[in-house]
C-alpha cells in the first residue's frame, strides 16, 4: 500500500484563487488544480492509494468548520483513497474541548503550522495541545524549518522541536520536511535521537518554479546523499513518504524515492508500511 502522507487540497469554490494566490506567493508550480478530485487523479497516475490530507487553520475562527469538513472528506476514506487530518490554532480559546471533538469525529491527527499561525513550537500555546493531543492518541503535523512563501522565518526550528519535545508529554509527532525544511544540517545534528518521525515532502530533488526568482542553487533540495544520511540517522522506520502535493508531483516524488539506494524493506516502509503503522491501518 502506497500511503501519500503529506498532501493539500481547498474547497473546489476556492480553489482556483487559493492555488493562485500561494503559487505567486511561493514562485512555485502546482501539480494539480488543488481540488479533492485532482489529488485523486494524480493519485490515480502515480499509483497512490491513500492520501493523507493536511489542512492549516491560518486563524482561529477556522477551526471548527475545517475539522468538520476533514471528517466529512474521510468519512468514507476506503473507497475515496482521501484521510484527512483535522486542525487547531494555537489561539484557538477552545482548544482543550475541541482536541476531544476532533478525536470523537473519527479524525486520526491535526497539522500545526507555525509559521501561518505566527506562533513558535516551543511556545505555551503549541506545547498545551501536544500534550493534550497526546492524552488522545492523536498524530500531530507540523511544518517544520523555513517556509517557502516566507523568506527568513522559521518559527519550528530544529532547537525549537528538541526543546518542546523535552517539555511536552509523549505524542505522535511528524516532523514534516525532513525535519525541517532547509535546516538539514542541525537537523542531523539535534533531532535523530527523539521519538519523531519525519517526512519527504518537498525536500527531494529539485523545486519548480514559476518564473526566474529563485537561483539554480535556491531550486535544489537534498541530493541522494544528503537524503539517505538523513534516513539513517533516524532510521527507515522513521520515515514517511509524503510529496506536499500539490506542489511536488506525486508522480516523480514517488520515482525519486524509489531510486534511492533503499533495500526493498526499507523502501516499503517508507512509502506506505510506516504511515500504515502510524495511522492504525
Amino acid at each position: 500500500m502506497i500511503i501519500d502522507f503529506h498532501t493539500h487540497t481547498f474547497p473546489p469554490k476556492i480553489a482556483a484563487s487559493t492555488l493562485s494566490k500561494l503559487s505567486a506567493m511561493s514562485h512555485t508550480l502546482p501539480f494539480t488544480d488543488g481540488t479533492p478530485e485532482g489529488l485523486r487523479a494524480s493519485m490515480g497516475e502515480a499509483g497512490v492509494d491513500l492520501s493523507v490530507v493536511l489542512p492549516v487553520a491560518t486563524a482561529p475562527r477556522q477551526v471548527e468548520h475545517i475539522n468538520d469538513s476533514s471528517a466529512a472528506i474521510s468519512e468514507n476514506f476506503r473507497e475515496a483513497g482521501l484521510l484527512s487530518f483535522g486542525c487547531m490554532h494555537p489561539d484557538y480559546e477552545g482548544w482543550h474541548e475541541e482536541l476531544a471533538r476532533i478525536k470523537s469525529l473519527g479524525l486520526r491527527g491535526i497539522k500545526l503550522h507555525p509559521v501561518y499561525q505566527g506562533v513558535d513550537f516551543d511556545d505555551p500555546r503549541t506545547l498545551r495541545i501536544l500534550d493534550r493531543a497526546g492524552e488522545l492518541g492523536l498524530i500531530v503535523v507540523t511544518h517544520a524549518g523555513l517556509d517557502v512563501g516566507f523568506p527568513g522565518v522559521v518559527r519550528c526550528s530544529p532547537e525549537m522541536v528538541k526543546n518542546a519535545v523535552k517539555q511536552a508529554g509523549p505524542v505522535k509527532l511528524v516532523l514534516a520536511h525532513m525535519g525541517g525544511w532547509r535546516c538539514w544540517d542541525k537537523v542531523l545534528e539535534l533531532l535523530p535521537g527523539l521519538p519523531v518521525f519525519i517526512d519527504t515532502s518537498f525536500s527531494t530533488g529539485r523545486r519548480t518554479p514559476i518564473d526566474s526568482h529563485y537561483s539554480e542553487e535556491e531550486l535544489q533540495l537534498l541530493d541522494s546523499d544528503g537524503f539517505m544520511e538523513l534516513v539513517k540517522a533516524f532510521g527507515p522506520g522513521r520515515v514517511l513518504f509524503g510529496s506536499d502535493s500539490p506542489w511536488s508531483s506525486q508522480r516523480e516524488s514517488l520515482d525519486w524515492i524509489r531510486a534511492q539506494p533503499l533495500s526493498e524493506d526499507e523502501l516499503s516502509m517508507i512509502t506506505g508500511g510506516n504511515a500504515a503503522g502510524l495511522l492504525g491501518l
